[in-house]
């Protein structure tokens, strides 16, 4: 079985399934750029837990975690399956690792799930596991929860880090068209920068190296999933950039890949 690359994508606002433009024309040809997964694992910036945490939860239902977006959102569905066994395999990956994990057997798709993949696999003909970030324990632990599940990329599950590259509820800009300010584009600009020169350290110390690295991250959330994927990733090679472009001003759509 080809080995999967590790990636991180930025799902931005809620209304993204409804909305066209790049990043949506990204997402629906990211299938064409791998071999087809077993089983899809996301990292979800949405789901926040003491420990790690992965679903077992066989038919998800489609969580409405939002609010402020066009009721047609909420006649969405995405009707993808879970599977405990695969979800057990990833538990035992961590747990091997001696990373502590929890099951959980009724979490729903939240939007940081089911909307990015309602674009990019819209049959949900894949089974999809949920796993939660820990945002009071930092960038250097997301890393190595991306260094236990590596091994997944060779068994054919997809690791997805779904978050944001830059996220600021407090400026959050009515046109979805918005023109990103001066500050995000900084902070994205070395984001791409760091990650393109594998230069670990200061990714893992964003906070203190980064440009405006609080002021796009008031809580760390939506960046963390991006060091899981890092930290799956062949720590040899640099990231790849797969994709850059804003919306509603201050919401970075970058994605990257770890091979």
């Amino acid at each position: 079985m080809a080995k999967l690359p590790a990636l991180f994508i930025s799902h931005g606002a809620p209304d993204l399934p409804i909305r066209t433009g790049p990043t949506q024309d990204f997402l629906r040809q990211v299938p064409h750029t791998m071999p087809t997964p077993r089983a899809i694992l996301v990292i979800t910036a949405h789901w926040l837990t003491a420990q790690a945490a992965v679903s077992t939860t066989p038919n998800p239902r489609t969580l409405y975690d939002f609010g402020g977006f066009p009721a047609e959102l909420h006649r969405l569905s995405y009707p993808a399956t879970g599977n405990g066994a695969i979800a057990q395999e990833i538990a035992q990956v961590l747990s091997e690792a001696e990373m502590p994990v929890q099951m959980h057997p009724n979490r729903g798709f939240d939007h940081g799930t089911w909307t990015p993949l309602s674009l990019a696999y819209p049959q949900a003909d894949i089974p999809v596991i949920q796993m939660s970030v820990q945002p009071r324990l930092g960038p250097e632990h997301h890393w190595q929860l991306g260094q236990a599940i590596a091994p997944l990329r060779d068994q054919g599950i997809l690791i997805l880090g779904s978050g944001g590259a830059t996220h600021n509820l407090g400026a959050f800009a009515s046109d979805y068209d918005a023109s990103p300010p001066d500050w995000v584009v900084a902070f994205d600009d070395w984001l791409a920068q760091t990650i393109q020169s594998n230069d670990r350290h200061s990714l893992l110390n964003y906070r203190q190296c980064a440009p405006f690295a609080v002021p796009n991250h008031p809580s760390e959330e939506h960046l963390l999933p991006l060091f899981v994927a890092l930290g799956a990733g062949d720590g040899d090679k640099p990231g790849r950039q797969l994709h850059r472009g804003f919306t509603y001003g201050v919401f970075s759509m970058a994605a990257f890949a770890f091979d």
